[in-house]
């Protein structure tokens, strides 16, 4: 999905910087950053340690707020937004998938993932949430708790958990960074398959491999944009290797 398609963009960032201390010793984050995201796009936001990916990530998830520019996403400018406005922004609008999947222990995986669909006040939240789990593979594994799963069971729980909230758009911070290469792949491709259905998924890392299945990738240097572009060696998720 592109700006040809005609489509509004499900994320927009102009001229968005994030400083951190006082005046005189302030840390710039992210500096300046202009950016559309649309809807059904898989965007990979590439960069080594420190260069504000996270930083970025946090913002669109409300997590932060911008020192200065403006933020749209999924039709909220969220730019100066009250508590209450950005706490509903978040449950209704974006999902998270983390590198360390933050699951409740003392709840099973489908009460992990009805936890969610709850909140986002879904409909039905245990079919909802029974559904989601299904699509990632564990439809066996739903009375299972995260100490009985895999690490990529768990993160698969985290992907239906971010599904089951109905949202637009999902934020993944280092999804595959605590797996091993066969089970990043597949929830790679689960990203991957989400985005085919028109979700937005913004994938942040530091694994340029991953960048090769994205539909754009944006590259960051010391909280800069250096480069916004669609991977010169796009591949098919089956086909990466590192």
């Amino acid at each position: 999905m592109t700006e040809a398609s005609g489509r509004e963009p499900s994320a927009s960032l102009r001229a968005v910087s994030r400083r951190y201390g006082e005046s005189g010793k302030q840390v710039v984050a992210l500096d300046s950053v202009d950016l559309d995201v649309y809807p059904g796009e898989l965007v990979v936001v590439l960069g080594p340690s420190g260069c504000g990916k996270t930083t970025l990530l946090n913002l669109l998830g409300a997590l932060d707020t911008p020192s200065s520019g403006k933020l749209v996403v999924a039709g909220h400018d969220i730019t100066g937004g009250r508590r209450r406005e950005l706490a509903r922004y978040r449950r209704e609008s974006v999902s998270f998938v983390f590198q360390s999947f933050n699951l409740f222990p003392g709840l099973t995986a489908l009460e992990n993932v009805r936890f969610a669909a709850d909140l986002a006040g879904r409909d039905d939240a245990g079919g909802v949430a029974l559904h989601a789990l299904t699509d990632v593979g564990l439809a066996e594994r739903v009375t299972h708790f995260p100490h009985e799963l895999s690490g990529g069971e768990q993160q698969r729980v985290a992907i239906a958990r971010a599904l089951a909230s109905g949202n637009p758009v999902m934020l993944c911070d280092e999804p595959t960074g605590e797996l091993d290469f066969e089970t990043g792949i597949q929830i790679l491709q689960l990203l991957a398959d989400q985005a085919a259905r028109g979700t937005t998924v913004i994938v942040v890392t530091h694994n340029r491999e991953i960048a090769r299945i994205a539909d754009r990738v944006v590259e960051l240097s010391n909280g800069k944009v250096v480069r916004i572009a669609p991977p010169q060696d796009r591949v098919q998720v089956s086909d990466l290797r590192w």
